[in-house]
């Protein structure tokens, strides 16, 4: 929950602008709202605004427009330099940190002229590592499914039904924990989803996810205990909607089960295995693989397109000069 009383106003309405005009989710307002506090907090220590050495103690209430137009775009570099340097923040994180600020500053400049030179306007985004995705094999996903399906628990039904979807639909954590069962056309086989941006997609369901989720709804609590879990499908022991980091727990625990390495899977690494399997194992063309995941753009997609061991090791020794 965000406690707007602890921001300056120009940022609080540009956390309403971002909700109300370009339709983001609550989780990226939440982001928003996560990185420009801690922008703010090291504008104020950076422009020596205050005494106050301790940056997470910074009170940023009291920061101005006018405060805001003595940042040039050295002091925006100065910010990522300081979150590489001090938070080891990976390019990645500092990429989407960057995105932030660019928005944040093109709302303060172009929509509403808070500000008469951007100081975000020529900012670029960090290089990104261009790294091969790690996934699970078919076999390790074989494994984990068995594993988890053969055990006995209290949530064995619906700890299966959570990692059979990651597998086999290859869906973002956030998205999982926001079905619904009234998402689920079980006469299509078909789930609708509300992904990044507040996007809507649909995917469709094989005959494993289908038997999972049914199998689990059997035995799901029919008494959730706040309204917003009543149509969720996963609960909670606390028969509340699942928290993101309960099914990371399930995930990690599942995972250390099957002697998989958690320094190396995890929850995303899921989904990283459903895109990989389905495009090496299923001819899938990449712009269906980028519907079912969500994409925005077709390169986000061409990372799955990378070939295996396996495929490299069968191209050296297809070289007609191997046997010389």
């Amino acid at each position: 929950m965000i406690d707007k009383l602890k921001n300056p106003d120009f940022l609080n309405a540009f956390l309403d602008y971002s909700s109300v005009i370009l339709n983001k989710s609550p989780n990226t307002i939440k982001e928003y709202n996560y990185d420009l506090v801690n922008f703010l907090k090291f504008v104020k220590h950076h422009l020596k605004l205050t005494d106050e050495t301790d940056l997470q103690a910074i009170n940023i209430t009291d920061i101005t427009i006018e405060d805001i137009k003595k940042l040039k775009l050295n002091d925006l570099h100065s910010y990522l330099a300081y979150l590489k340097d001090f938070h080891n923040a990976k390019p990645a994180t500092r990429a989407r940190k960057a995105a932030c600020l660019k928005t944040f500053f093109n709302y303060l400049t172009v929509k509403t002229n808070q500000l008469e030179i951007n100081p975000a306007q020529n900012l670029e985004s960090p290089k990104l590592d261009k790294r091969i995705p790690k996934y699970l094999s078919l076999d390790e996903s074989k494994d984990l499914l068995n594993i988890v399906r053969d055990e006995e628990s209290r949530n064995n039904e619906r700890d299966y039904a959570i990692i059979t979807i990651f597998l086999n639909c290859g869906i973002r954590l956030a998205e999982l924990v926001n079905i619904n069962i009234s998402d689920i056309n079980f006469s299509d086989n078909k789930l609708n989803v509300i992904g990044k941006g507040n996007k809507e997609r649909a995917i469709y369901l094989n005959k494993a996810c289908v038997k999972a989720i049914e199998d689990y709804i059997k035995i799901r609590p029919k008494d959730a205990i706040k309204f917003d879990s009543r149509d969720a499908l996963f609960l909670s022991e606390r028969r509340e909607r699942i928290s993101r980091r309960t099914v990371q727990y399930v995930v990690k625990r599942e995972l250390q089960k099957a002697g998989l390495d958690i320094t190396k899977y995890s929850v995303h690494k899921l989904r990283h295995t459903a895109a990989t399997l389905m495009y090496q194992y299923g001819n899938v063309d990449i712009r269906a693989l980028q519907e079912l995941l969500g994409h925005e753009s077709i390169s986000t997609t061409e990372i799955y397109t990378h070939v295996d061991n396996s495929q490299v090791r069968a191209a050296v020794e297809s070289n007609p000069l191997a046997d010389m």
